[in-house]
């Protein structure tokens, strides 16, 4: 199936209430779990090729994978770049990317704002979507002054007026993994005020290991779009883990219990997001 609009799924989920989940693939049996539980859930899906498999394999290989594996499936996808950099960005949209995150939040501001609004007029140009990011956000554990992480609710209205991004990720609370001591709550004020703000559907990455509750406040506050990622790496790793703690195993047998978890784990992100059985939803308003 070829990718849909990602303007469209973001919007529906914003006028539905509801968000849609954003997912990384590392390797052939992550992609094809990621693809599986949005047929098995019947919901959209971002597949984000992001940080940690262009240096594996290289941001043409990640994207061919995972363009090959989706359109053998019946999923409603996007593959959608996550935080790339400023050479990245033009390469992916050359590639055939349909969505793309440019990251210039560790720019200073003016610096993110100008080469955020270049990023903008190009892929726009190409019809593509842009998402950016504002203020800092910190590895899990990390010792940080929240203060001065926080997206700044002035510094959003205005990036967003001088840049025409279409979706913006923001710093509430939320840190990149899964925290070992008490996770810092989010600041679901702030996520108020953003949204009241810029207007466009907010972005919240970091969505591993926030509990429920403040996922469906950020998702009434504003939130449409979940980035999670560490969650599912860890259901895929303890299903290798538990082949392997039997014995010598197949790597083949382990791989595939991983995937089965990473499924299983990834549907309940859909429901919990309420993205759930939005697929069939929007197949249906097609045959209508």
């Amino acid at each position: 199936m070829p990718q849909v609009d990602p303007r469209q799924i973001v919007d529906e989920a914003t006028s539905g209430g509801y968000a849609v989940g954003a997912f990384n693939m590392h390797n052939e049996e992550t992609t094809e779990a990621l693809v599986r539980a949005a047929e098995r859930a019947q919901s959209p899906v971002f597949l984000q090729v992001g940080r940690a498999i262009v240096p594996h394999m290289g941001l043409k290989k990640a994207y061919e994978m995972t363009r090959r594996i989706a359109e053998e499936s019946d999923a409603e996808y996007v593959i959608h770049l996550d935080h790339g950099p400023w050479d990245e960005v033009f390469e992916a949209i050359k590639l055939g990317f349909t969505s793309i995150m440019y990251d210039g939040a560790h720019l200073p501001f003016e610096e993110n704002i100008r080469t955020t609004r270049r990023v903008v007029e190009v892929a726009h140009a190409f019809g593509i979507p842009v998402e950016a990011e504002l203020g800092k956000i910190p590895n899990a554990d990390e010792q940080v002054d929240w203060s001065s992480y926080y997206t700044d609710v002035a510094e959003a209205e205005r990036f967003v007026s001088e840049t025409g991004v279409d979706f913006l990720a923001i710093s509430v609370g939320i840190v990149h993994g899964v925290p070992l001591a008490k996770p810092q709550p989010l600041d679901i004020q702030r996520v108020k005020q953003i949204e009241a703000a810029v207007g466009i559907p907010l972005v919240l990455h970091g969505a591993s290991g926030v509990p429920d509750n403040e996922i469906l406040a950020a998702m009434a506050a504003g939130v449409h779009k979940f980035n999670a990622d560490t969650d599912l790496r860890l259901a895929f790793r303890s299903g290798i883990e538990d082949v392997w703690a039997q014995g010598d195993r197949q790597l083949e047998e382990a791989m595939a219990e991983g995937r089965e978890r990473m499924i299983e784990a990834t549907v309940q992100k859909m429901k919990l997001y309420g993205c759930a059985g939005k697929a069939q939803h929007r197949r249906q308003l097609v045959q209508q």
